[in-house]
This record gives structure tokens, sequence and C-alpha cells, in this order.
């Protein structure tokens, strides 16, 4: 009886904590809606309020015509699902083999793929530009699209490797014994359990790369191919002053795809990231 008391207190805290920490998740992105539907006198106001009172969308249609926002929209659309496609694609076969054959150099090759996700960009920018300027794909697409294949791609196989731990080997020894082969017992047998593991890892690779500026600012020039994160910093002037309004609309529409492919495919999401932490 004794243990049950003292579980309810610690639920307690736990739900507490996982509240504030909602809470500090959410207050940004409340912030930021709020602020997209003030007009500017509301903005500049001193003591600023939650609710916006005189409701706005000015904001947005400012945003619109200043700055070239669904094109830039499309760029990052494209490089999004390119890379998460390709992550994906690249990484399911890979994981596959890192799960199945064990050894030494699985292993290492394992741990690699963890420690390179602690690399700061800074040290990979110059290794890449130049690689892409032999390669003619500096201020390309297909550049950035490689670029975030790249760095989209550790996580991805240690994923996806736990991912495919899960799996009892029998269902494959069981397609082998009626003489399917590797692949065929990889795509048909394999890849249908290993859906929400897909899912989540296309996901996290679309995100990374739809959200992603630093590559984008450097290896991108040209106005037309230009992504969102980096065309809305132009709403800031040459003196670090913001064009609050617009760029809080701006941004709340930048915000909208994750939010929705969030919401559609919640659950596979959870099942797949869970499965594949747990398994790794």
């Amino acid at each position: 009886m004794s243990a049950f008391r003292g579980r309810g207190p610690a639920r307690a805290g736990q739900y507490a904590a996982l509240l504030a920490y909602l809470a500090f998740l959410v207050f940004p992105f409340l912030w930021l809606v709020s602020a997209a539907f003030k007009p500017a006198r509301e903005l500049g106001a001193p003591h600023p309020t939650w609710i916006p009172q005189d409701p706005t969308l000015d904001n947005f249609r400012q945003a619109l015509e200043e700055q070239p926002l669904l094109r830039a929209a499309g760029n990052s659309l494209i490089a999004a699902v390119a890379a998460a496609l390709l992550a994906v694609a690249v990484a399911t076969p890979l994981a596959y083999v890192l799960a199945r054959h064990r050894s030494r150099l699985t292993a290492a090759a394992t741990g690699w793929v963890v420690v390179s996700q602690a690399f700061p960009l800074v040290l990979l920018i110059i290794p890449l530009f130049l690689i892409l300027k032999n390669l003619h794909l500096v201020d390309t697409r297909t550049g950035l699209v490689l670029v975030y294949l790249v760095w989209s791609l550790p996580f991805a196989l240690w994923m996806l490797t736990g991912y495919v731990r899960a799996v009892p080997r029998e269902l494959e020894e069981a397609a082998a014994v009626d003489g399917a082969g590797r692949l065929r017992t990889l795509v048909s047998v394999t890849a249908p359990l290993l859906a929400p593991g897909l899912v989540a890892t296309a996901l996290f690779a679309f995100v990374t790369a739809w959200n992603e500026f630093f590559f984008a600012l450097v290896l991108l020039k040209s106005p037309e191919n230009q992504t969102l994160p980096v065309v809305l910093t132009h709403f800031l002037g040459a003196e670090g002053a913001a064009d609050l309004g617009p760029l809080a609309a701006a941004a709340f529409l930048a915000t909208l795809p994750s939010l929705v492919v969030f919401a559609v495919i919640q659950r596979k999401i959870t099942g797949g990231m869970a499965a594949g932490a747990v398994k790794a």
C-alpha cells in the first residue's frame, strides 16, 4: 500500500514537469500567432496583450507582397521532400545490414554515426562548399539536397537500425524457406513492418531540411533559389530593426507545414521513434 501511496506524488510531479515543459515549448508559438495578427500600434504598445484587440490580416498581405514567400516555400518543399525520400531510400538497406550482421566493424560504424551528430556545422561547411564547387553544384537546389541528405543520414541510419532489430528474424527465415532472396525479403517482408519507422525517419529528415538555415545561407546566392528560412531574414533592416508584424506573419506561415504533417501522422511518428530508440 505504501508503494502505491508513493506513486501518487511522483506521478503528480511528472505531470507538473511535463506541463511546464509543454508551456515552455508552446509560449513562443503563441506569441508568434498573437504578433502575426496584431496591427503595428499594438506591437509597439508599452503594455502588450496576448489577444489582439484589433486583429488584422495586413501583416500577411504585406509579407506576401514584400518578399517572394511562395517561391521560397516551393524551394524549401522541393529540398525537404527530396532529402527525406533519399534519406529513407539510402538508410533503409544500410540499416538492415548494420542490424542483421553484427560485428566489430558494424559496431564501430554505429558508434561513428552517433558521434558524427556532435560535429558543429562550421566544421563541415568549408569542405562541403569545396566539394560542391568542384561538382558545379554551388547555388543549386541539387547541391542543397545532397547536403541535407548527408546531414540527416547519420541519425536516420541510427534510428532505422534500431527499428530493424525490432523485426523478428523468424519472419525473414520463413520467407527464405519459401524461396525469397535478401532483396525480396527486405521489400516484401521487412519494409512493411518498418512503416512507422520509415515515416518517422522521413519526417525527421523533412523537418530538418525545412527549418535549416545555415547551409542554405552559405550555399545559395541567387534569389530564385533561396529557401524560406533565408527569405525570412529579409524582413530585418540594415541596422537589425525588424518589421515585426510581417516577420511574425511570414514565420507563422513557415511553421504551418511542419505542424500539419505532425498532426496528420502523429501516431506513426510516436510509434516509430519509440521503437527505434528503444531497440537501438
